[in-house]
Parts: structure tokens; sequence; C-alpha cells
């Protein structure tokens, strides 16, 4: 759906050469909702930008739907932008037009006939959860409510892309959840290919098929949200993961607890998927002579199914431990012993 080829963007300022996106190449996937995470001056503003030309690249290629946007002239640009909506932090909002008309505004641009274009708005302010509000105006409404109005506006010419410019950033996070269960339900009721950007990775582990990570210009990692959840590779991976996953007291609670228990072995297990409802520690303590100290644990949720980590202390006769171990392995839970917590 969409592939991008060695795309560069490189600013001049008056001292340096700055390069905000650095030879960047991915695919998307018709239908899939792709996350890009980075902290701020990673490059994934531009980046986003750089999809529908609203910045146009320095070097490489966007290609969307088969279709080469960065060799377009300005007015087939013009409309292959109706193909790809976007949304933004901050609503950009008309504040002088109600609901109705500020999503009624890109069909007007298009040249939609006012009955048809009526018909469209009362379509989008229901799918958006508004139904009532399109006498409203931009003050009259809720942070959620004007980025639904938002979201509406994005959809009116029935885009097969839209572009979320860190949409949830502004939002508390109970509006926040409720904002990302309704791009859920738009990409599967409509088929939509959603590209995000964000530094929250709660965003990406709540609504996200595959997640690219960015650090200064450059996709450091990327793959299935669940794979790099349960294998962070680079430093600045393992520090989202920790957003989601994470507990500041967790490092020196089991410290406190190796140094309390000399004992036995610190065990870090990772449960995925159907793995997550298994009586695990029930079945060790039936079927070993060991003991199980639980000292950690977290379960989480994403697209692709569940995950989670558990600590445990297991203390007995060493060949037991070591069966015990054994018997884990043999399950679909993964074992880390002695992890560097």
């Amino acid at each position: 759906m969409i592939t991008i080829k060695g795309l560069s963007k490189i600013f001049q300022t008056k001292d340096q050469e700055v390069r905000a996106v650095d030879d960047l190449s991915l695919n998307i996937n018709k239908g899939e909702i792709y996350g890009v995470i980075g902290y701020s001056g990673a490059g994934k503003s531009t980046f986003i930008r750089l999809l529908n030309r609203l910045e146009d690249p320095t070097e490489g290629s966007v290609l969307v739907d088969d279709q080469e946007l960065t060799s377009l002239s300005k007015g087939k640009l013009r409309l292959a932008r109706q193909e790809i909506g976007m949304i933004f932090q901050h609503f950009n909002l008309l504040w002088s037009r109600t609901v109705h008309d500020n999503i009624a505004f890109p069909l007007e641009i298009a040249g939609i006939p006012k009955a048809e274009r009526q018909k469209r708005v009362d379509e989008l302010i229901e799918l958006v959860g508004l139904k009532g509000r399109g006498g409203s105006y931009p003050s009259q409404l809720s942070g959620g409510q004007k980025q639904r109005v938002g979201i509406a506006r994005a959809l009116a010419n029935n885009p097969k892309v839209l572009l979320c410019d860190e949409a949830t950033s502004a939002l508390d996070p109970e509006t926040t959840d409720s904002i990302l269960d309704l791009l859920v339900d738009i990409n599967e009721k409509l088929g939509l290919t959603i590209v995000l950007i964000t530094h929250e990775m709660h965003v990406i582990r709540k609504i996200c098929h595959q997640v690219a990570v960015m650090e200064q210009g450059k996709i450091v990692e990327q793959g299935e949200v669940l794979d790099v959840f349960l294998h962070p590779q680079k430093a600045v991976t393992k520090k989202f993961v920790d957003q989601v996953m994470g507990d500041p007291e967790k490092e020196t609670s089991l410290e406190l607890i190796k140094d309390k228990y000399q004992s036995g072995e610190i065990i870090r297990l990772h449960f995925v998927g159907e793995s997550t409802n298994q009586a695990l520690i029930s079945d060790l303590s039936r079927k070993f002579e060991v003991d199980v100290n639980i000292l950690h644990g977290k379960i989480t949720q994403t697209q692709k199914g569940a995950y989670g980590t558990m600590f445990v202390q297991f203390d007995g006769d060493r060949k037991e431990v070591e069966r015990a171990i054994e018997y884990i392995e043999s399950t679909s839970v993964e074992v880390e012993v002695n992890p560097h917590v």
C-alpha cells in the first residue's frame, strides 16, 4: 500500500546541515495500523509530513497505492491528497464553523454537490460518535470531541490512508483511549490503512500491528509490535517498552530480594498469547519439590495478543530446580535465568 525508498530530508541552517530524515525505507501493508515512535527530535514529524508531501523530500520516493507522490505536479498532487486524510495534535479546526461545516469543508473544496455533502457529513458525524453535535462550534467541545471532528473531516473524501500526527498527545489518558478505540473501529470497518507517529508506547501497544522506532532520523528497529515488545534490541526501544511494562521500583526490589535470599535462582518468564492463561506456578508446585517465590509480574495486551513478564525465585535441591526450569522450557513460556534487571 505504501512503499518508502531511501527517503531523506535535509534542512539547511545558517551554521549546519540537519538531516531530519536519513535514508529511510519501509513497506506498510494495506489495512495495517503502522506506528512510528521516537523521542522529540527523532524526525518522526518530518517523516509523516513527507508521506503526503507537506514537506518535499531531499532524496527518495514515496509510493501510495502504486502512485509515486514525489514526482507528481501540484495539480496531480492535490488530487492524490484526497486519498490521504490527516489528523493533527492540535485539531486544526476552523473555529468560526460548526462541527457540520468543519467536516463539510474538504467536500466543498472537492466540489461535491450539497445534497451528497449533507449525506456524507451526517454519516461521518454518526461514525465518530458526535450525533446531535453537528451545530456546535469547536469552543463548545471537549478535546476528545474536537479530535473526533478532526477524524471525521479527514475521512470526508473516503481516503485510503489516514495519517495521525501525535493525535492523542494533547488528551488525557481516558480520552486518549477513547480516540484510539475509534481509530481501531474505523480501521476495521473501512479497511483503512493508518500511519501514526507518537512518543507514547501505550499508543503503539493498544492499536498498532507494526512499529518502527526512530532515532536521529533513522529507523533503528521495526517489526510486529508483539515481537518488538518481547525482544527489544536497541536501548531506545527498551526505554519505550519500559513505558508500558516497566516498574520504577522493580530493579530496587529485585536487588533487595537477591541480597536477602542468597540461595536458589532468579528466573524471568515471558508469557505470550495462550501461555498467559497457563497455571504454570501451580503446576510447578505440584510437580517439583521447589519453593516458588513470585517477585514481580505484569501482563499487557497488544493487537497481536497478550504477553507478560514474571520474575520468580526458585529455591530447593539443585537438581529439582534444574528439572523445573527444563519443564518450563518445554512449554511455550520463555525462560531467562539470573537476568539483568
